[in-house]
């Protein structure tokens, strides 16, 4: 399987091409530029792998939680090299690449939601595949989900700024923290394999972003 994979989802652009089990890839911090770099990003990516973009079996993007400009930005630039290529397409939940990335097997997994709020979910990796102990959701950080025995390891931008209270919440339950870790397109290649070897891939004006939060225009004191 050739499948190509990007996120705009924070204030990195990443892209990877899944090659038979190889993955190329590309970031940048963007900041606002997504929209500017990702295109020529993946022109650099597609003469690297040496394919084009109809030679590929699919379209794969971080459809949410995140920035909601950036997952607007990877869903359209999705949807229009599907349109253009034939090809179908799969959302990625960016928590899950959080999951994929930080390399344990119990994962907690954190966005920055601004506002005083993250995205959360919990995986547990199973034999192939992650399975979800809690949904994503949007949480203050001192009213995440529980979660049961040790060994989690907590990652992204959720814990770098809201650190001291997510470990109040999940004290000894941690054992190592990764705030650094960002959603990533060479993570997300996985498991847009496993979508698309299940069938869930779709057409690609049937593709849509992971918001979670509906509520985007209410000021703190609203909300």
């Amino acid at each position: 399987m050739k499948l190509l994979a990007l996120d705009t989802s924070t204030e990195y652009c990443s892209l990877a091409l899944w090659l038979e089990g190889e993955v190329v890839s590309r970031e940048a911090l963007a900041g606002q530029r997504h929209s500017e770099l990702v295109l020529p990003m993946l022109q650099e990516l597609l003469a690297e792998g040496g394919v084009t973009l109809g030679a590929l079996d699919g379209i794969a993007f971080g459809s949410g939680p995140g920035s909601f400009t950036g997952l607007r930005i990877a869903c359209g630039v999705a949807q229009g090299l599907a349109f253009g290529a034939d090809l179908p397409v799969a959302g990625v939940c960016t928590l899950e690449a959080l999951a994929q990335g930080a390399g344990g097997k119990r994962v907690i997994a954190c966005l920055d939601a601004r506002m005083g709020e993250v995205y959360h979910a919990a995986y547990v990796r199973g034999e192939e595949r992650w399975q979800t102990l809690s949904i994503p959701g949007l949480y203050s950080p001192e009213q995440v989900p529980a979660v049961d025995g040790g060994g989690w390891i907590g990652c992204g931008s959720g814990f770098a700024a809201y650190g001291e209270q997510l470990r109040g919440q999940y004290g000894e339950r941690l054992t190592g923290v990764m705030g650094e870790v960002f959603p990533h397109a060479r993570h997300m290649a996985p498991l847009a394999v496993a979508l698309f070897e299940d069938g869930a891939a779709v057409e690609p004006w049937h593709a849509a972003p992971l918001y979670i939060r509906d509520k985007v225009a209410l000021k703190v004191g609203e909300r």
